[in-house]
């Protein structure tokens, strides 16, 4: 049956009288309180909104024309605020918290859902995150995978403020659905009263009371709230069926019927006019939301018109509608082109996470690279924006499969480096233990190399685990400061006697410079040993003043140019007290480079030796008191002195170093006997 078809009965129409109630607002009023309405309310400019319009209502006018009786409007969409957003992926997680709280409290629990959403999104991933990082923390430090707990009171705090929005939405459906459960009831008793009212009708004055009744049923029916939509177009159907049925019987008075259509006729047309305006409207969220308004109007307050005008209004106001979906349309398909270019960001990102995921880890800071660089592409995958709800679930998921595989990259590398971690712990124990057993060593030349030694090998053995790093460098550096400690002391008490050595020489090169030569060879140069020998015996003297070794050696210069001696003797004497000083000395190398020096030295006069006999051949026919002759000749015998005298310090070298090491060798007899009788004696003790 059309929507604009009235039954209509002859026998009573001439005695049907007005029965169409007063309205209490014009048609115009009614159409400024909707705009109104419309103005105080937004959509959200990307929100999918479905059409609440059926397919037929808004189909081609033909198709409406056709059909117009099965026409079926689902209920109006409901009213939806514009709430701004902020950017969440730049926000903390106690600035999410705080902003979930914010949205729970002021606005409505069903209009928050997208952005509750993203907060969860956001703040999850940061959650995932931090508990990767606490993870692979844990694994560094040599902890067991399944001993892993992880805690964080911001994670409680949040879960417990998305329990509360959650518990608020489950309490508004439940509400929602008890009001529309009772709303299901209220008309489907009004139903009832319709069907009654086919039983009241009987003469006129019946008629017109039996049509008030009506039109008061049918101004609750309009009041009466939305139904559970799986019920909807059932009991829309029954109603109408039921209406109908009643129209029919009643058969309007056709003055009245007349006057009802020009009513409905001219309210319509002016929501005609109101979408045809809608249809210049900038703001397309806008005019689609008041159109929906303006079809619950047509369809739901405004009664038919007459047959002749039905399809023509219909078409006009279907052409309207059908510009205003066209729009929408077109910018809905706007925002689809920029969501699949946040679509092909996003999968841009994810590629580049993989890549960094695949690449090979070779070091701590090769990993903490990594990290950075994927904690930038993490923050650009969240600000990319929406993408096509089709590809939106993939693409999450995908994201959190490039991650989760860096993740499980970087804890297998961190794995892989405990077991290296823990061998280079042992190495380092080892060391622990050296520098323990030699830190009260009374060696302290040899000591002093083996604590050079382990520092150096200290620094070439990699990390150790994190837990025992402190530990066990705190036992080798106090081990090596016990001993270096003890160095300093000893070499506190040894400059307070070298200091005393330096005066003692001082005054000993004092007295050789007043010393004056008799002229007797042999007793001069008996007390020229005499002052080597207690120069010798005085012993080291500070570093800082070891020149005063030299000064000696100038002093008993002048003593030898004194003595009617040989040049050679001279030297060895001297050169002998220099070796005997350099052997006391600090320097265990400088008798061995002294060694080098002289070897170098006979090797180098042998080489000008040779040299000069050689040159000697290129003067075969030349007299031999030629000068250049006679010079040759006497170059060769001074570098043959020179070569017996270097020779004889070699000789002197050799000789001070086998009697220093068997004296070495005889001290150490000593000792080794010294020890096995205080051992057999130590036994005898105990077997006493």
């Amino acid at each position: 049956m059309s929507e604009e078809k009235k039954p209509q009965d002859p026998k009573v129409e001439e005695h049907l009288e007005e029965t169409a109630p007063a309205t209490d607002r014009t048609m115009n009023d009614e159409i400024e309180a909707l705009a109104a309405e419309a103005n105080a309310t937004e959509l959200p400019d990307d929100a999918e909104v479905a059409s609440e319009i059926d397919a037929e209502e808004v189909a081609s006018p033909d198709q409406a024309a056709a059909t117009p009786e099965t026409t079926e409007v689902a209920p109006a969409a409901p009213v939806v605020k514009e709430i701004p957003k902020k950017d969440y992926a730049t926000l903390t997680k106690e600035e999410l918290i705080e902003e979930l709280q914010s949205l729970i409290k002021s606005e409505k629990v069903t209009a928050i859902k997208e952005h509750v959403e993203e907060i969860s999104t956001v703040i999850n991933a940061q959650f995932d995150k931090e508990q990767e990082e606490a993870k692979a923390a844990f694994l560094e430090e040599g902890g067991n995978i399944i001993d892993f707990r992880y805690f964080s009171p911001l994670k409680k705090a949040y879960n417990e403020v998305y329990y509360e929005y959650r518990n608020k939405r489950q309490e508004f459906y439940e509400r929602k659905r008890k009001d529309q459960n009772a709303n299901l009831a209220e008309r489907q008793s009004l139903i009832d009263e319709v069907k009654a009212l086919r039983n009241e009708l009987g003469g006129a004055e019946s008629v017109n009371t039996t049509f008030n009744k009506f039109k008061e049923i049918q101004e609750r029916w309009n009041n009466a709230g939305n139904i559970p939509r799986d019920r909807y177009n059932l009991v829309w159907n029954d109603y109408y069926f039921h209406v109908d049925a009643f129209y029919e019987l009643l058969h309007l008075n056709r003055d009245f019927r007349d006057k009802h259509f020009k009513e409905n006729l001219d309210k319509k047309l002016l929501l005609i006019e109101r979408a045809e305006e809608l249809g210049a409207e900038p703001n397309i969220n806008k005019a689609f939301k008041e159109l929906q308004l303006l079809h619950r109007m047509w369809k739901e307050e405004i009664g038919p018109v007459a047959r002749e005008h039905s399809d023509a209004i219909w078409d006009k106001f279907s052409a309207a509608t059908k510009k205003i979906h066209d729009a929408r349309d077109e910018k809905q398909k706007e925002i689809e082109l920029v969501w699949v270019k946040n679509l092909e960001t996003k999968n841009d990102i994810i590629a580049q996470i993989n890549e960094v995921a695949q690449d090979d880890i070779k070091s701590h800071r090769s990993v903490q690279d990594k990290i950075k660089k994927v904690e930038a592409l993490r923050e650009q995958f969240f600000k990319a924006g929406k993408v096509p709800k089709e590809n939106n679930e993939d693409t999450w998921a995908a994201f959190k499969a490039a991650t989760k595989l860096f993740n499980q990259k970087k804890n297998g590398f961190y794995k892989s480096q405990k077991q290296e971690q823990y061998d280079n712990l042992a190495k380092k124990q080892e060391l622990v233990k050296i520098a323990e057993e030699h830190k009260d060593s009374d060696d302290i030349k040899g000591t002093l190399d083996v604590m050079k030694r382990i520092q150096a090998d200290w620094k070439k053995v990699g990390h150790v685990p994190r837990k025992e790093s402190d530990k066990v460098w705190k036992q080798f550096k106090d081990a090596c400061n016990h001993f270096f400690d003890r160095l300093k002391d000893s070499k506190k008490q040894a400059s307070a006697g070298e200091q005393e050595n330096f005066d003692k020489k001082q005054a000993l090169m004092n007295t050789v410079k007043e010393t004056k030569m008799t002229g007797e060879r042999t007793a001069d140069l008996a007390t020229i040993k005499e002052f080597i020998d207690q120069w010798k015996g005085i012993g080291r003297v500070p570093y800082s003043k070891k020149n005063i070794d030299q000064d000696f050696n100038k002093v008993l210069d002048g003593l030898f140019k004194q003595l009617d001696i040989d040049k050679k003797e001279a030297e060895l004497i001297k050169y002998e007290n220099r070796v005997q000083i350099m052997a006391g000395g600090a320097d265990d190398r400088a008798i061995e480079k002294e060694r080098f020096f002289i070897r170098k030295k006979i090797d180098e006069t042998k080489a000008e030796i040779n040299q000069l006999e050689n040159n000697l051949g290129f003067f075969q026919h030349v007299a031999d008191d030629n000068p250049m002759v006679v010079e040759v000749h006497k170059n060769i015998a001074r570098h043959k002195e020179e070569l017996n005298v270097w020779t004889s310090k070699l000789r002197k070298i050799k000789t001070l170093v086998a009697q220093n090491q068997k004296a070495e060798e005889e001290a150490a007899a000593a000792q080794e006997a010294a020890e096995n009788a205080q051992n057999e004696t130590s036994e005898d003790n105990s077997e006493a």
